[in-house]
């Protein structure tokens, strides 16, 4: 097995099934991340992996009102207990992306801050 020079092997494994799989389907990116959440909910899955879904539809603006519409589709289906678990997961997800773009935010003012004070001191 050959072994793998990057620093984020798994991510980059991740990554390159994702492709794949947009690559294969035949479905709209719409629709296909739509699947991809009614997917997570049917597996139950961790809310890092809503993290990574809702960013990609978020970048497709894709309506919340179509997501909640796939957990209403979907809940025969799988039942009350995985939608309600999905929505708590959702709600840390975003909660996280949250966090992270404040403390962005907070990494270039502190940033700017630095480059500010390096200048002052110049004069």
């Amino acid at each position: 097995m050959a072994e793998s020079t990057s620093e984020t092997p798994v991510l980059d494994l991740l990554a390159n099934m994702t492709a794949d799989s947009v690559a294969a389907s035949s479905l709209d990116l719409e629709t296909l991340m739509l699947v991809r959440i009614a997917a997570l909910v049917a597996v139950d899955a961790p809310s890092f992996s809503y993290v990574l879904n809702l960013e990609v539809a978020s970048e497709l603006d894709i309506d919340p009102e179509r997501i909640r519409g796939v957990l209403a589709a979907i809940a025969p289906i799988v039942g009350t207990p995985r939608v309600a678990s999905a929505t708590g997961k959702i709600v840390e997800a975003l909660a996280v992306e949250l966090e992270i773009a404040e403390l962005e935010e907070l990494s270039e003012e502190l940033e700017n801050d630095e480059v500010e004070s390096v200048e002052m001191d110049r004069d």
